[in-house]
């Protein structure tokens, strides 16, 4: 079969199935604490989580698994630390113990090289804590 009658045979079998798709209807309504259909996390700390960490550059982001990985953020302030954080959504409920948040932290020595330093013990949980505020509030503004 030549690459034409393949690709005739591709764009008529789509256009034949992709109609097909919205026959499913609406089967009843999604609860505004549910999680967004296509991923397997809660939709509220998946957004929050993007909107806290918005001033980090991202590295990995993966709503289907619950992953947001940032890259390596340096304050201009402070040009020798650095931070990069890693964010676990666990649950399709928006719940404290839905999310884990890892912070690293490094330190430029004399020489110029990036070293892991000891971050602040609290630093985690207010990441943690700002995110679920965050989504508390996108919540409060989908039911209000």
């Amino acid at each position: 079969m030549s690459i034409f009658r393949r690709a005739s045979v591709l764009a008529l079998a789509s256009a034949l199935v992709l109609p097909l798709t919205a026959c499913g209807g609406n089967r009843g309504r999604v609860a505004a604490d549910a999680p967004v259909q296509s991923s397997q996390v809660n939709a509220y700390l998946w957004r929050a989580t993007l909107d806290t960490l918005a001033f980090m550059p991202l590295a990995s982001a993966d709503p289907y698994g619950g992953v947001v990985i940032t890259d390596w953020y340096a304050n201009p302030e402070k040009p020798d630390e650095r931070f990069k954080a890693t964010v676990y959504i666990l649950d399709t409920r928006l719940r404290a113990d839905g999310l884990n948040v890892s912070v690293f932290k490094q330190t430029r020595d004399s020489a110029g090289a990036w070293i892991d330093a000891p971050l602040a013990g609290q630093t985690d949980t207010d990441i943690e804590n700002a995110i679920l505020t965050r989504a508390r509030q996108l919540r409060l503004s989908d039911v209000g």
